[in-house]
């Protein structure tokens, strides 16, 4: 039977050119195929160390840390205003593996903006959110949503001290309402007070204090209340 013989398959010839450049060590400017362009850096023919990459697409551009061709150690990332033509920061902070991680600052388009921890590009740890009505949230996050233990503090002065859940009030804790000299210190469940206890706190200095200050309920043991509310809590969560 005859033979055949088809053409072996080679990559472009571009690709021959690029490992045998073996880039290492700073170079100027380099062109990727796509427009993008990097200079800095390299080891081996990956970016590597000090460098700043623009991505022609976007026109984004990054400058900072490299590690093996990824984004790692401490850069920031900017976008360009399509408008003012203007370069406006996102992130300055801590990469791991060409995400966000570590401790950093994001800039959110709508102005708000979040210093705080990261992992793998996401909110995680210990963080603190301004967000656009005034309210600032401070505490642990988990996976872009507070979680753990946080404090919000509303525009009017008001403030949630407690637990939270996928970005809810859950769990033991204390809303403190200075504008009326109130406090309610109870359970809650995905944002919305189950039982508790409410008391005036302040209400002499309060600026819009209840026209009554609240009866006084003799409570043998107040704080078992409580606790007998955070068992059942526990126990309906188990």
């Amino acid at each position: 039977m005859p033979v055949i013989k088809y053409p072996r398959v080679r990559d472009p010839l571009f690709y021959e050119w690029d490992r045998k450049a073996q880039k290492c060590g700073l170079r100027h400017t380099i062109y990727a195929v796509n427009g993008d362009q990097y200079t800095g850096e390299w080891l081996d023919n990956l970016k590597h160390g000090k460098g700043t990459q623009i991505w022609k697409s976007t026109g984004a551009i990054y400058s900072g840390d490299w590690k093996f061709g990824k984004r790692d150690g401490y850069g920031s990332y900017s976008i360009l205003d399509p408008v003012t033509k203007e370069y406006k920061k996102v992130y300055t902070g801590w990469w791991e593996n060409d995400r966000r991680g570590g401790r950093g600052m994001f800039f959110y388009p709508n102005g708000e903006h979040y210093e705080g921890e990261w992992s793998n590009g996401l909110r995680s740890g210990w963080g603190k959110m301004h967000y656009n009505d005034g309210s600032v949230y401070e505490g642990q996050w988990l996976t872009d949503q507070p979680n753990g233990k946080g404090v919000l503090r509303l525009p009017n002065g008001n403030r949630y001290e407690g637990g939270w859940k996928d970005g809810k009030k859950h769990g033991p804790g204390k809303y403190f309402y200075p504008d009326k000299g109130q406090l309610l210190e109870g359970i809650w469940v995905a944002d919305i007070p189950k039982c508790g206890v409410l008391v005036d706190f302040g209400r002499d200095n309060a600026p819009a204090s209840t026209q009554f200050p609240l009866p006084e309920i003799e409570l043998h043991d107040p704080a078992g209340v409580l606790a007998e509310a955070q068992a059942m809590f526990d126990d309906s969560h188990n």
